[in-house]
């Protein structure tokens, strides 16, 4: 199987199936002598894990992390880090009715037919178990950033219908500790309390329901991402498109962009003072990008989730040989899976940016 890594300079290569032994990333190309703080390494993989409140599912998962190699006297020493997290709560009878009958909107029939064999036990790599290897890395990565400057915060933009207002993000310590204090993880309280009682409702009718994620780059220096191919916004696009459930990706003005005129969408640059280094435009159409490469603004983009294909419910759908069956959802499975991603986003977008900076870095005198 190819596809497991990603990244160049600083490169992932995650492995594991959702009920295996464990799952787990190996880092190559960390930069030696980076403080490893593993209580914030499993503080984000906390906000990831399963069983956390009412409207996730109730699969008990530690997620604890185990650091294998690559890490001596908490620095890294610029070898491989090799992180593992073994799986605790597996059940795997719960997908016994599905051994030969393929899930509607589900990787089953896609698996079988490109490599003639599958683990029907919750999707194994398939499963979006996989993306708790991803925080783990994205962690680390958030380390390397923060020592440049540079942060990542997201949050719950949108449950169904439910949209949360444009917030200020001067402040992002601040709305991260709003977020924290919700289990949607929305930055905007009144919000989040309309979202908790829907997304438990459509568990309740054994439903499931899609959403958006918001995030913010602040900090991020001007001159990441490559003209051509390797555009900052492509790889970011790539990033959150690699997610589970993900079915569109914009920044900046995104879609709504296409609506207006060159003359309301140009970015105005303002006079900076000689000493300083930071270029700001008026708005911020391009969500921080320009050409491919940032341009020292905020980078923002949003990311659409869509509802979780497991429902509690009779389905009408076809067995291994193309005959009509019928299926209902079993298991332990999220009603709305935003509140869980907000961390994999931030996880990404840190990938995106620490292998962008050092290849940024490799790229001039």
């Amino acid at each position: 199987m190819a596809g497991n890594s990603f990244g160049q300079l600083f490169r992932i290569t995650t492995f594991g199936e959702s009920h295996g032994v464990a799952i787990g990333v190996i880092i190559d190309g960390c930069p030696a002598q980076l403080d490893i703080d593993m209580d914030f390494i499993q503080s984000e993989l906390d906000k990831r894990k399963p069983g956390q409140s009412k409207i996730t599912t109730q699969r008990k998962e530690s997620d604890t992390v185990q650091i294998l190699s690559g890490v001596f006297e908490g620095k890294s020493t610029g070898t491989p880090i090799a992180l593992l997290i073994p799986n605790e709560d597996q059940r795997s009878k719960d997908y016994g009715h599905n051994v030969d009958v393929y899930r509607p909107s589900h990787a089953d029939y896609v698996y079988d037919a490109k490599y003639g064999i599958r683990d029907h036990r919750g999707g194994g790599r398939s499963s979006a178990r996989e993306t708790a290897a991803r925080v783990a890395a994205g962690a680390i990565a958030k380390l390397f950033l923060k020592q440049q400057g540079i942060e990542i915060f997201a949050h719950v933009t949108s449950v169904g219908t439910i949209e949360a207002p444009n917030l200020e993000s001067n402040d992002l310590s601040a709305l991260l500790d709003i977020r924290e204090e919700n289990i949607v993880r929305c930055a905007d309280p009144a919000t989040a309390h309309e979202m908790i009682e829907f997304i438990d409702s459509v568990r309740k009718d054994g439903d499931t329901v899609g959403g958006k994620i918001g995030c913010v780059i602040k900090g991020c220096p001007a001159g990441l991402g490559e003209p051509v191919f390797d555009k900052l916004h492509a790889d970011l696009g790539k990033a959150m498109l690699s997610i589970n459930a993900v079915h569109g990706f914009e920044y900046g003005s995104g879609f709504a962009g296409s609506e207006l005129r060159g003359s309301q969408h140009n970015d105005i640059p303002q006079p900076k003072a000689a000493d300083s280094k930071i270029f700001k435009t008026t708005t911020n159409f391009a969500g921080g990008i320009l050409g491919g490469i940032s341009n020292g603004m905020d980078i923002t983009f949003k990311v659409a989730f869509k509802p979780v294909a497991t429902i509690m419910h009779n389905q009408q759908t076809i067995n291994a040989a193309g005959e009509a069956s019928e299926i209902k959802g079993k298991g332990r499975h999220d009603p709305c899976v935003v509140p869980r991603a907000v961390v994999i986003v931030e996880a990404m977008a840190a990938l995106v940016l620490a292998d962008q900076f050092l290849r940024n870095k490799a790229s001039i005198v």
